[in-house]
Formats: C-alpha cells, sequence, structure tokens
C-alpha cells in the first residue's frame, strides 16, 4: 500500500444547538491515533433542543466553524461525519431471522449483513428513518448469546439488535443545511454515541457503563453493557436551563447570567466568598453565592432526577460498575462528577478526548468530546465501511450494513477508547 493510499483526513462536525464544531484530523497510519490538524466553533442560532428551526441561520454556522477548521488545517473540506440530535431520536429492541443454508454451512460475513438487515425490517412509522443498527448478540440454531458468529456451523441465524431512528425531515433538514455549505454528510451519528466513541474504553463497555452528555439544551444518555449499546435517549434538558434559571432568579440579563454560571457556579463543594462578582461593559454586577448555589441545585436536582429515570426504566439506576462518564459543555461545572456520584448512586468522572497528537490541547475538553468522535468514526468510516450512505440520507441500509458487518473489526459495534 503507498504512502498516499493510508494518509486520510477525516472531519467530525458536531452541530449543536448552541455551538457548532469541527475537528479535522489526519492518520498516515491504520490504527495510529489521527492528529489534530483544524479546530472551529461558531456560535449557532438556527436550532432549537436539538432540532433546526432556520436552515440560513444553522448553515451560516456551520460553514463558519468549518471555515476556521479548514483555515488551520490546509485541508478543504467536502465531507463530514456530522451530529444529530434531539429528543425525536429513540432507540428500540428488534430480532432479525435468517435462514442460513444447509447443515454444515459456515457463517459469513453476508450471513451477518441479511439477519442485520431483517432487524431493520421494522415498523416505521412513514416519517421515521433508521439512523443506526448495533448487533447485540446472535442465536445460532440453539445455542445463545453469541458475540461473532462469523466462521461458525448451522441453519437459523438469529440477531438481537439496538435500532435508532430518527424524525426524516428532522434528518433531511440538518443535511440540507450541511449541503447549503458544499459538505456532504458520509455518516450521521447520534451525538451521544460520538461522544463516547471519545472518551469511553472497551473496558466499561464491557463492565456497564451510561455516557451522559449534557449539552446546551439536550442531555444524551448511551448505556453499554457487554461491550454493546443497550439504550439511548435524548432528554430536553441542558445547561442553558441553568443559565435561564439565572437570569430569572438573579433578575439579571441572560448574558450576565452565563457569565456568573462560568465563573461562580459550581454543583457541589464548600464555599470560601459569600458574595461574587461580575464584570461586563465596565460594570460589576454583585450577587449573593447562596442564591446561585439555591437555583444552579434546583435546576441540576432535576436534570438529575430525569436521567435516573431513564436508567430505572431499564433496570440500570445505581447497577453500573463502570459508572457514568460527562461530558459536554454541562460537565464543565464545578463539582459536576461528586454532584452526579451523590445523586445517581454511582461512580462517575467527566470524559475529555486524550491520546491525540496535534493542537490535541483545543479539543481535549468535554464539550468537544462529540465532535471528536465524529472524526474518530469519520477516519474508521473512510477506512473501512467501503460504500457509504448515498447523500448521507440514512435510507440506503446496504452502505450502512456494509459497515455493521466489520463488527468483528471493533468499528462502530464496539468503540474503543
Amino acid at each position: 500500500m503507498t504512502m498516499q493510499e493510508v494518509s486520510r483526513y477525516a472531519v467530525g462536525l458536531d452541530v449543536g444547538t448552541t455551538t457548532v464544531r469541527a475537528v479535522v484530523g489526519h492518520s498516515d497510519a491504520p490504527g495510529k491515533a489521527p492528529t489534530i490538524i483544524g479546530v472551529g466553533q461558531h456560535e449557532n442560532t438556527g436550532m432549537r433542543k436539538g432540532t433546526l428551526v432556520n436552515l440560513v441561520n444553522a448553515a451560516q454556522a456551520i460553514d463558519k466553524a468549518l471555515e476556521e477548521a479548514e483555515r488551520m488545517s490546509g485541508h478543504q473540506i467536502h465531507e463530514a461525519t456530522i451530529s444529530i440530535n434531539g429528543s425525536h431520536i429513540v432507540g428500540m429492541s428488534s430480532r432479525g431471522v435468517v435462514a442460513v443454508g444447509t447443515g454444515g454451512h459456515e457463517i459469513n460475513e453476508e450471513d451477518l449483513a441479511r439477519v442485520e438487515e431483517a432487524a431493520t425490517v421494522v415498523q416505521l412509522p412513514a416519517n421515521r428513518e433508521i439512523l443506526e443498527v448495533t448487533p447485540r448478540s446472535y442465536q445460532l440454531d440453539d445455542q445463545d448469546n453469541i458475540k461473532d458468529p462469523l466462521g461458525m456451523t448451522g441453519v437459523r441465524l438469529e440477531v438481537d439488535a439496538h435500532v435508532i431512528t430518527a424524525l426524516g425531515p428532522n434528518l433531511k433538514n440538518l443535511q440540507k443545511a450541511c449541503e447549503m455549505t458544499e459538505t456532504r454528510p458520509a455518516h450521521t451519528v447520534l451525538a451521544g454515541l460520538a461522544a463516547a466513541r471519545a472518551v469511553l474504553s472497551d473496558q466499561q463497555m464491557e463492565n456497564g457503563v451510561a455516557l451522559i452528555d449534557l449539552g446546551g439544551t439536550t442531555t444524551n444518555i448511551a448505556v453499554y453493557e457487554e461491550g454493546d449499546l443497550q439504550h439511548v435517549a435524548v432528554l430536553p434538558v441542558g445547561s442553558v436551563n441553568i443559565t435561564n434559571d439565572l437570569a430569572i432568579g438573579l433578575k439579571t440579563d441572560l448574558h450576565i447570567a452565563e457569565q456568573v454560571k462560568l465563573q461562580h457556579a459550581q454543583a457541589t463543594g464548600e464555599r470560601k466568598e459569600d458574595k461574587v462578582s461580575v464584570k461586563l461593559d465596565k460594570a460589576t454586577h454583585d450577587f449573593e453565592v447562596s442564591e446561585i448555589d439555591e437555583i444552579v441545585e434546583a435546576r441540576l436536582e432535576e436534570i438529575f432526577e430525569l436521567i435516573n429515570k431513564e436508567l430505572k426504566s431499564i433496570g440500570r439506576a445505581a447497577k453500573l460498575p463502570g459508572g457514568v462518564v460527562l461530558t459536554g459543555g454541562g460537565a464543565e461545572l464545578k463539582g459536576i462528577a461528586d454532584y452526579a456520584r451523590e445523586a445517581l448512586q454511582l461512580s462517575a468522572r467527566v470524559g475529555k478526548p486524550s491520546g491525540l497528537g496535534g493542537v490535541a490541547d483545543q479539543v481535549e475538553t468535554p464539550s468537544f468530546a462529540t465532535a471528536v468522535g465524529l472524526m474518530l468514526i469519520d477516519l474508521e468510516g473512510t477506512a473501512v465501511h467501503g460504500p457509504q450512505q448515498q447523500g448521507g440520507n440514512g435510507s440506503d441500509l446496504s452502505g450502512m450494513l456494509g459497515g455493521f458487518t466489520q463488527k468483528a473489526k471493533g468499528l462502530l459495534g464496539k468503540f474503543r477508547s
């Protein structure tokens, strides 16, 4: 293989409700950690709670973030792996069954593709599209819980899969916004799954772990166990709710409330001072620490109650040996890991992308986890996927399933740290 063939660029584009983030990575050898060569971000006013409400504004934010990343990297971006978000996204279990021939037949890649396609034949409303299919385990004749049946012998193959679906119009509008900037979406990935790709280890996924991506107006939850994705949910609350509450409770402007949150809010811990001040446009604004704490705690309580309810619904509340890993802008709140530990009765830590080269210091923060994860998926996608989703519309399953049959190679089905 020539140098040209293995030298690859990968782009992750996180279209967040409050901010669009772009990350360009470069790899010159398969399996080697990529070098970060371009980073861009821009405020987004075209979305509400993960859903596009203004095409032009969203496209402008995407364009500005990509332009910044292009300038830094010197790489012209025509294609990216993009994130999708919003509470319209739902995950469900599905089974697929196929006959694989007479006795003595060895299971091959084609059989896996067929059985996974059978799992996607679910009764979907006309306006929903399949975003991703993750095989959890297979059954071959009478043998249960097979992780990878490749090469095994049998007649009837079943798969237990996790299918993630999204509202078709929301998916199409997001892709349209990208195409307005002349960027083709190579793959569309749920934001929480991309963040998980960047910060979770195989060991955590094996033991049982929940990734909690605290965004501006949404909170993504992804639960893994025995190495596979078990559950996803998107809650319509995030760290912007804390800003809004502070603005109302402290009777101050939103931009001042945001500074109060960034500079002085904390989830738990002792306080030395009784009063704090925020300087903005030559004016100083003073606030009582006790008031700030009361407001922040009330909103955090609500957010974590919803998270716990979600974990309870799948019987995993306080029952994940790998604990929880927090990412997203909201995970930058001081003391958030301690708060989560107490609220969810699980071990908790803040997850940041690590082990990357180049200008990695610019992306090793919780808020860049999704964009970095998308870039890593993009890198694997160009390396292994072969056919990609036609026009990225998520409905061409043959391209998608080409990727899923690579599960044995550790793509998407199992994220590596």
